[in-house]
């Protein structure tokens, strides 16, 4: 029998001092599928992102990778757990460090973890492409480059190490149309060619429709099925 291949909030609750934000939340993302996840805002959303890319440590409830709980969070987290999810949020200012270069922000979570340097320069030239970012832009901090540009940079920094998971907290929310597009193909594409499961946050609910397989509504306990 096949193992199981999800990453599963299992009855999750957060509380930040008094006030609960989530309360008993269970989501499940299946290798090879987008789940949509909707909610009013204020309803945790964000909050149940970060739980699930080990950010952010829950009251009650656990969080596991194929059937194996993580009950650690950040760099408590064994280097070969902790890079099977990856996180892409909706600014991409707030999430890159002004000091770095295109190239130096993209290549950050490889030398985080000691991967040797032909392979880091390797590895983030073909991102760089992947994503549409030119070589005239990779040396550049992220004050001269515009967001759509910043957060290609970002999203080929979360597919830098080959993540099993992808969580999209309205990653694409602050993005013109043909870069929101483009995106949005570059992630549909990882998640054929890796069978990587999808999380997505966003407002737009056509592009909701379009890409997720399944909607989660985080205010209740009902799913949609949608088109894929």
């Amino acid at each position: 029998m096949t193992s199981a291949q999800h990453l599963l909030a299992d009855e999750v609750t957060v509380g930040y001092g008094r006030q609960v934000v989530l309360d008993n939340a269970t989501l499940r993302i299946d290798r090879g599928e987008t789940v949509g996840l909707r909610g009013p805002s204020g309803s945790g959303k964000s909050t149940l992102v970060r739980v699930l890319a080990l950010l952010h440590r829950p009251d009650r409830g656990r969080v596991s990778i194929d059937g194996t709980p993580v009950d650690a969070v950040r760099y408590s987290v064994p280097v070969a757990v902790r890079t099977r999810v990856a996180a892409l949020f909706q600014s991409p200012r707030a999430a890159a460090d002004p000091r770095l270069s295109i190239t130096d922000l993209i290549a950050e979570p490889l030398r985080a973890t000691r991967t040797p340097e032909p392979v880091v320069r390797e590895r983030v030239a073909e991102l760089a492409d992947l994503v549409g970012l030119t070589s005239d832009l990779r040396g550049r901090r992220p004050h001269a480059v515009s967001d759509g540009q910043l957060q290609r940079a970002c999203l080929a920094r979360a597919l830098v190490h080959r993540p099993d998971y992808l969580l999209c907290d309205e990653a694409t929310a602050m993005l013109d149309a043909s870069t929101q597009a483009h995106v949005a193909a570059v992630i549909r594409d990882y998640q054929r060619t890796q069978r990587a499961g999808v999380l997505a946050i966003t407002h737009d609910q056509t592009l909701m429709d379009r890409w997720a397989d399944r909607i989660v509504d985080l205010a209740g306990t009902a799913t949609a099925g949608a088109g894929a």
